[in-house]
């Protein structure tokens, strides 16, 4: 089990120094350097949005494409499961209404723990969350730590997520610090999954999912910008979208998306 978690709880850990030292920050910070570094960190979620989901897109593109003319038309099939999933993903999310859900549970921890501004909680809570738990290092290091034991690329999160608490909790403030609870759980419980059915989801898919992380994380840079506030939580469902369309269309027309003599990549 700790060859499976090891990964995932030195990141916790580390969200867990980075948004205490990040609160000690904050009241010795003037607002308008909060203000920047809230920026500043908007500015990089956005940089890695961008290679999560275009050049991840495009890469998986080149890898997966065949050759004559179904090349011609693959990435726009890639482009469609994206779409869809991106879509049905949010319209599920709202309909579940997951980040209403999320936002009320930072209410009631606030309630219980929490000090000041209780709306400012749960978006620090929320934000944070999404940060820490989306994305292309999520993914990999969660299925290179379940699969193989290696927490090599969770390490690397690991050193980012610990700067990025400290921006955050120095701007936010006590809700970043409760997203170690959501690193354990969804991070946690994805290196389990890993464990025992990773084996059994092509790369494409796996890539797919990153490609959706990636738009999540450029929705949240809206947010840290202050440009537009869209409800990321409720998109979360669009993660898991992308391996049951192409199993689906995998199953109805083998081949279409992943060529023979990849497949179980």
């Amino acid at each position: 089990m700790w060859l499976i978690l090891n990964g995932t709880i030195f990141n916790a850990i580390t969200v867990a120094v980075g948004s205490g030292s990040g609160l000690l920050l904050s009241g010795r910070l003037p607002d308008r350097y909060q203000r920047i570094v809230l920026s500043s960190l908007g500015l990089i979620t956005i940089t890695l949005g961008i290679d999560a989901s275009v050049n991840v897109l495009g890469a998986t593109i080149e890898t997966f494409k065949p050759t004559g003319e179904a090349g011609k038309t693959y990435g726009a099939a890639l482009g469609m499961i994206m779409v869809t999933s991106v879509l049905v993903g949010a319209i599920l999310g709202t309909r579940w209404r997951i980040q209403e859900r999320i936002e009320g549970l930072g209410l009631i921890i606030h309630k219980r723990f929490g000090r000041g501004d209780a709306g400012k909680f749960a978006e620090g809570f929320l934000t944070a969350s999404v940060i820490f738990c989306v994305g292309p290092l999520t993914l990999l290091g969660c299925f290179e730590n379940g699969v193989n034991g290696d927490p090599s690329l969770l390490m690397i999160k690991s050193v980012l997520d610990l700067f990025c608490s400290v921006a955050l909790a120095s701007s936010l403030g006590m809700g970043v610090c409760f997203s170690v609870f959501t690193v354990l759980i969804f991070q946690g419980g994805l290196c389990l999954f890993a464990s025992r059915f990773a084996t059994a989801i092509p790369l494409l898919s796996q890539q797919l999912v990153n490609v959706v992380g990636g738009i999540l994380l450029l929705a949240t840079a809206l947010t840290l910008l202050e440009i537009k506030k869209i409800p990321v939580a409720d998109m979360l469902p669009g993660l898991f979208l992308p391996p049951l369309i192409v199993a689906a269309v995998e199953w109805l027309s083998p081949g279409t998306l992943i060529p023979v003599a990849t497949t179980g990549s």
